[in-house]
């Protein structure tokens, strides 16, 4: 049976009403910027073993960055990666 409440509304809206649109929009924004990441190192063709010489730091922390699963990584650990890429990691409140 269809729940004809949600019918018509937005994804948004229903993660709203659930009471978890922040931490959906926050898995989301690490997923994107670790296939973002990966794709860079793909394209300028660094292993891991040199992004993690770049970044200053280990091999298993880049496995962090990488992971879309790992939502524990901080911001200057991105910054870093963004660094290493030639990039620079651009956050906004909105």
């Amino acid at each position: 049976m269809i729940d004809e409440k949600y019918i018509g509304s937005s994804l948004d809206d229903f993660l709203e009403e659930e009471g978890i649109l922040e931490e959906a929009e926050s898995v989301a924004a690490k997923r994107v910027l670790a296939f973002q990441i990966r794709q860079l190192m793909e394209q300028q063709h660094l292993s891991k073993s040199e992004m993690a010489r770049r970044m200053r730091t280990s091999r298993a922390a880049v496995d962090r960055v990488l992971d879309p699963d790992n939502h524990a990584v901080t911001l200057a650990t991105m910054e870093k990666a963004a660094i290493a890429l030639g990039k620079r990691l651009r956050i906004a409140l909105v």
